[in-house]
């Protein structure tokens, strides 16, 4: 928007404020939901996700009345303003604003419409799903009960019944299937948007399940009617074969007969015939041999199924009366063939038989090599089991030819004598008939031998073919089982993969769950690894001399590898993924607060996790989030309220609100910090420990106050409040006391339920608290003020004094219990004031007085209402009261008193019966009993702050309490100056306008800052009295003991240093003596081992001289505390006298600056003024540890000399003189803690 028109109408700053806030949250929501993707057919996720729409969609129409008064501003502008560029940027703002609304509740609308409809179709599909995985379980059920196939006609019958019954059954599941496939599909085509991958994976395994059904119907179905055949045509085939076995028998036994006849076989033409002839009944015996072995294989499966029944009997018999009957035709054949070649040539005959079993034979084990090498594949093994099972029924067809061969030339030798083999064998002529005949038998005899020999060689090589195509068979089948179940649980696994969702794409709050979902995925797996193992180990077992792997089986088992190497990647991958997005973006990851900061702003995180924040427009980094810049800006506002307690209270309730602590109740926080196991108050807190405790309360409030509660703003900012309250240096840790410190002190809760639950922190199991834990409940306490830069009014950083004051309350025990710590913050210790103080402000926020203020006519009275007890119906409201204006006729120093919820009738009278009894009362009462009952309770009397370098704190004698010249401790000096500033405060309480009167010493002073104006006052008049009025009549009027006390203490501390110095130059001179290298100085000494006495003695000396130095380095240090301390006492007092005299004469009083250790009238402790500063550790800095020496007793005698100027006899009587005595102190101390340090610099 042009800077003109913001110039012409400021009113559209805030204007443009509200809206682009407006803007952005409803950008961000839109973002959001149509990120938003659920499962379909998850009804747990889909029910969850409506939960949250109804949920979003009612934190909108929460907005809509910030809606609302975002048009009605823009409509009041546009009225209030003529400028027409500012009247369209408005409208075109609100236009844009309102459609973007309606854009995201329309979208909110249709997508709760649309979640409904997804429940709905998701739920019958769920329904119709879960009815056809029954049927497919139905029907799996069925295919177990199925029995091996019966070949009766009557259990085939009854099988194929059963089987038709069956395919019935399943046409009619079959629709509950269709019906799932359909609701499937109608999910998969409306809610593409969605993650549909769980209803697909489903339908698929559904469809895969249904199919793998109907084919095993199909493949029963077809071995049912195959098995009907058969045995419907098993009898007529065995009928028509035993027929043609009939008719061959006849013609067998027709052909023997004929070739038994006489003189037959010296009739060549005759036995060509016959030989014809047989070959005709041989061909057609070969021909019959399949069907005489399909007959017998189908015989024995019938007669299994009729096994213990009369037909199996009667079927026996016939498959028995067929065996033997082939046998014997068989047998016929052969001895016809034998009885046809024994004719004259007999002899050549059996050679040329013998001959051609020989080829046969080579030619069978011919065939057998070939069928080597084993196959290395299951099938490529099974085809071969099948060849070599034929080669075996043709070698056992073929045993009976070759036995008789055999058997045939065996008697032809034995029964034929030398001369018919002489005739049979007639050439050559040269040979003799015995040569001849022995050649014929040799001949013979070979050829047998080498038939008979080959032929048990074949049967072994058959014999160990089949074993090793057994023993790959075997091998191979459980390779290939281990091989198909990998093959399974991989799918599966992929399948499970295939179901993941980009990380990118799922919730946060979801990373958590998913991580643990597949870690436990990868603990599935670990099986599956076993299984790896087991398939490569079977295959690692096929060697290549032995049996090779196919190249088929090879790459299966890669490919199975490599899937399984895929899956562990992707696990590992997916897990690391999660990892990274759980660290970058879950509950543990400080993502979600980037939201906390719009633009120029951006969130960045340093090296330990302590967040910082980025200006891209001006380039800078600062520590603190843009909204707490703007917040500590906004609490400057309240520095013109005057009294401290209610200003820091005020400021705190202001950041309280701003952090949303206000809604946050002490259970709640307690819950939070149990559920964290936050128990170890001593153990550190990291910067995600706090964010983790910080985020699980807010998101407590966010569900509790959704609208007012933004969880990653609200994070942040409290995170930075408390590394701004416990760890400036930004280390990135605090305490778990510090954490809950600060969580529980601005939480909503009774007052003195914060003082139990902060003392049970503190305290021991037995119930009590010592000093030192008390001390750090009080520290961590202080803090919060402190970062406010109040610090200073509730006594400093010092909390030794409320610890003394606290056990002094409580008679010097050394512990203290529950009920007394409560006793004493009842009485509002200086420390602790700001807390109760807050809690009226809370109070009085709400609170309205039927009442109008006399000063600015405010009525009713909203918040702290200040009713007088001098003038009857005087009203003050809390702004003209903290602001310190008041009436005329009416003076700051009269009695009022303070209602912070509305009065009670009782109260109105009580008061009016006062304001009657101060009527009667003079002017000269007032300012003798100045009361005013609107400040918090004087803090109880703390004691003065003593530090030495045994103890941390040194508690006063319940007897011997400050009073007007208490027995100081003379081992501290600056704390006798601290004494001089505690007598300073006394002799100011006897001073003041009431001159000639004395307090009682039951009564006090309830502004340490009239205390101031009496006494500046004093100073400008001429008073009767001899009473001290200055700084150095306070000093001469000391005892003269106590003033020789501290010369002589600055003379002892100058000889001790002297006889140090004396000391050290001795010890260097003897070390140099002894031609050792030079001594170190007394810092730097290290202990040696020691060689004889005399190095034991200045080893000794050496430790005794660190002592010292340490010693003295304690007391530097202290005194430079106290030194920064009085400073700042004597900067405050010279700004409160530096205030103009006309504020007196306006006002009537000098009243003006904070204040928080004032009592209420029925306090009975004496007022003090209180000197105890900040106590901060600042070590010296460089360039004064390298200043030269000086002499130590010349500067001493300098330090005295200008305390004694600083405080002359006679001095004039006024605020200059005043201003002076301050300004010479400071350069007095100064140049004390100086000579007091130079002991190191000479060191």
């Amino acid at each position: 928007m042009p800077s003109s028109v913001l110039l012409e109408v400021p009113a559209l700053a805030d204007f443009n404020k509200a809206w682009a806030e407006l803007t952005d949250w409803l950008s961000r929501l839109d973002r959001e939901i149509k990120s938003q993707r659920v499962k379909v057919g998850d009804l747990d996720d889909i029910n969850d996700m409506i939960i949250k729409q109804k949920a979003i969609l009612q934190d909108l129409e929460q907005r809509r009345p910030q809606l609302d008064e975002l048009i009605t501003a823009a409509q009041n502008l546009k009225n209030k303003t003529s400028n027409q560029e500012a009247r369209t940027i408005i409208t075109d703002r609100i236009e844009k604003i309102q459609n973007q609304w309606d854009e995201v509740h329309g979208y909110l609308q249709n997508r709760r419409q649309q979640l409904q409809e997804m429940l709905k179709d998701s739920t019958q599909w769920l329904e119709a799903k879960r009815e056809a995985e029954q049927v497919l379980e139905q029907a799996k059920a069925k295919l177990e009960s199925w029995k091996e196939i019966s070949y009766t006609v009557d259990a085939l019958k009854k099988q194929n019944t059963e089987l038709k019954q069956f395919s019935k059954e399943l046409r009619q599941w079959q629709i509950n299937v269709d019906v799932a496939n359909d609701l499937a599909l109608k999910l998969l085509r409306d809610y593409s948007a969605d993650d549909t991958r769980k209803v697909q994976l489903m339908t698929d395994s559904v469809n895969a399940s249904w199919a793998a059904i109907n084919k095993r119907v199909c493949e029963r179905e077809a071995a049912l009617e195959s098995a009907l055949r058969m045995l419907q045509q098993f009898y007529l085939d065995l009928e028509k074969f035993l027929a043609w076995l009939t008719e061959a028998e006849t013609t067998a036994n027709v052909l023997q007969d004929a070739t038994h006849k006489e003189k037959t076989l010296e009739d060549a033409k005759m036995v060509r015939d016959l030989m014809k002839q047989w070959q005709e009944l041989q061909a057609e015996i070969d021909a019959h041999t399949d069907i005489f072995h399909n007959l017998d294989e189908n015989g024995q499966k019938i007669l299994r199924s009729l096994e213990g029944s009369e037909d199996a009997t009667l079927l026996q018999r016939r498959l028995d009366n067929m065996n033997l009957r082939w046998s014997e035709l068989r047998k016929k054949s052969l001895n016809i063939r034998s009885h046809l070649e024994a004719s004259t040539d007999q002899w050549k005959r059996l050679h040329l038989s013998l001959q051609e079993l020989l080829a046969w034979l080579q030619l069978k084990e011919d065939e057998l090599k070939q069928q080597a090498p084993i196959g290395g594949d299951l099938p490529t093994v099974q085809k071969q089991n099948d060849i070599h099972r034929t080669f075996k029924r043709e070698l056992k067809t073929k045993e009976p030819v070759i036995r008789s061969a055999l058997e045939t030339v065996r008697l032809f030798l034995a029964e034929q004598p030398v001369e018919a083999l002489e005739k049979v064998c007639p050439e050559p002529r040269d040979l003799s008939p015995e040569e001849r005949a022995q050649n014929v038998t040799k001949l013979l005899q070979r050829q047998a031998d080498e038939v008979r020999t080959e032929w048990d060689k074949l049967n072994l090589q058959s014999a160990d073919w089949q074993k090793k195509i057994d023993d790959a068979l075997e091998r191979l089948q459980g390779l290939q089982e281990a091989m198909d179940e990998l093959d399974l649980k991989l799918r599966q696994a992929e399948a499970f993969k295939g179901s993941w969702q980009p990380v990118g794409d799922l919730l946060i709050d979801s990373l958590q769950d998913h991580l643990e979902k597949v870690k436990v995925y990868r603990a599935e797996l670990v099986p599956l690894k076993e299984k790896v193992h087991h398939v490569n180990e079977l295959a690692h077992r096929f060697t290549p001399p032995d049996l090779p792997l196919s190249q088929y089986n090879l790459s299966c088992v890669e490919d199975l590898n490599t899937r399984w190497k895929a899956l562990q990647v992707a696990v590992d991958e997916r897990i690391k993924q999660l990892h990274e997005a759980h660290r970058d973006f879950g509950p543990t990851s400080q993502h979600f607060l980037t939201t906390s900061v719009q633009g120029p702003w951006e969130r960045a995180i340093s090296p330990n996790k302590v967040p910082y924040y980025i200006n891209h427009e001006t380039q800078t980094t600062c520590w603190d989030h843009p909204k707490m810049t703007e917040l500590y800006q906004s609490l400057a506002d309240l520095n013109n309220v005057r009294f401290s307690a209610y200003r820091t209270a005020m400021k705190l309730r202001r950041l309280q609100k701003a952090l949303c602590l206000d809604l946050l109740s002490l259970s709640a926080a307690c819950d939070a910090l149990d559920q964290h196991n936050l128990k170890q108050n001593d153990q550190p807190m990291d910067i995600l420990q706090i964010i983790n405790c910080l985020t699980t309360i807010y998101d407590r409030l966010e569900q509790e106050h959704n609208n007012l509660v933004n969880v990653p703003l609200c994070v942040d900012m409290c995170l930075n409040w408390l590394l701004n309250v416990y760890d400036t240096g930004r280390t990135g840790r605090i305490r778990v006391l510090s954490f809950k410190t600060g969580v529980v002190s601005l939480c909503k809760a009774h007052l003195e339920d914060k003082y139990r639950y902060l003392f049970k922190q503190v305290a021991s199991s037995t119930g009590f608290c010592d000093q030192r834990r008390l001390g750090l409940l009080l520290h961590d306490s202080i803090q919060i003020p402190r970062q406010l830069g109040e610090v200073a009014s509730f006594g400093g950083s010092n909390i030794e004094p409320s610890v003394r004051s606290c056990f002094q309350f409580a008679n010097n025990k050394p512990e203290i219990e529950a009920a007394l710590f409560l006793d004493w913050m009842r009485l509002e210790p200086q420390s602790m004031v700001w807390l109760p103080v807050l809690h009226r402000v809370a109070a009085a926020e709400t609170a309205k007085h039927q009442a109008k203020c006399n000063i600015c006519k405010e009525c009713p009275i909203i918040g702290f209402r200040y009713r007088s007890l001098k003038h009857f119906n005087y009203d003050i409201c809390q702004s003209c009261f903290f602001s310190g204006r008041v009436a005329k006729g009416h003076k700051m120093h009269y009695p009022m008193v303070e209602y912070c919820t509305p009065t009670t009738s009782g109260e109105d009278v009580r008061d009016f019966a006062k304001v009657l009894k101060n009527k009667f009362r003079t002017k000269r009462y007032f300012a003798k009993h100045p009361r005013m009952g609107y400040l918090p309770v004087q803090t109880v009397l703390e004691g003065d702050n003593m530090e030495t370098p045994v103890t941390l704190i040194n508690f006063w004698p319940v007897d011997s309490a400050p009073a007007s010249s208490p027995q100081l401790s003379h081992d501290d000096t600056h704390s006798r100056i601290e004494h001089y500033a505690s007598r300073l405060a006394e002799m100011e309480n006897t001073n003041g306008s009431y001159l000639n009167d004395s307090i009682s010493p039951n009564e006090s002073i309830d502004d340490e800052h009239l205390l101031i104006q009496h006494y500046c006052q004093s100073l400008n008049q001429e008073s009767p009295l001899s009473q001290p009025r200055s700084p150095a009549q306070i000093l001469i009027s000391l005892e003269s003991e106590e003033r020789g006390e501290l010369e002589r203490i600055l003379a002892d501390l100058e000889e001790e240093n002297r006889n140090l110095q004396a000391e050290y130059e001795r010890l260097k001179q003897q070390h140099e003596h002894k031609g050792l290298s030079p001594l170190p100085s007394p810092p730097e000494m290290l202990p040696v081992s020691p060689q004889s006495p005399r190095d034991a003695e200045l080893i000794a000396e050496a430790k005794l001289l660190r002592q010292h130095k340490g010693r003295l380095e304690a007391r530097m240090q202290i005194l430079e505390d106290h030194n920064k301390q009085l400073e700042s006492q004597l900067h405050r007092l010279r700004q409160l006298l530096e205030q103009p005299q006309a504020d007196a004469k306006v006002n009537g009083t000098t009243l003006s600056s904070p204040s928080t250790s004032l009592q209420r009238s029925g306090s009975s402790q004496p007022m003090l003024l209180r000197v105890v500063g900040s106590q901060t550790s600042e070590t010296m800095g460089e360039d004064e540890l390298l200043s030269p020496p000086q002499d130590t007793s010349t500067g001493l005698e300098e330090v005295m000399e200008q305390l004694n100027n600083s405080f002359p006899s006679s001095r004039g009587h006024n605020v200059g003189s005043l201003f002076h005595m301050a300004d010479d102190l400071g350069r007095a101390m100064e140049t004390l803690v100086t000579v007091m340090t130079d002991d190191k610099v000479l060191e």
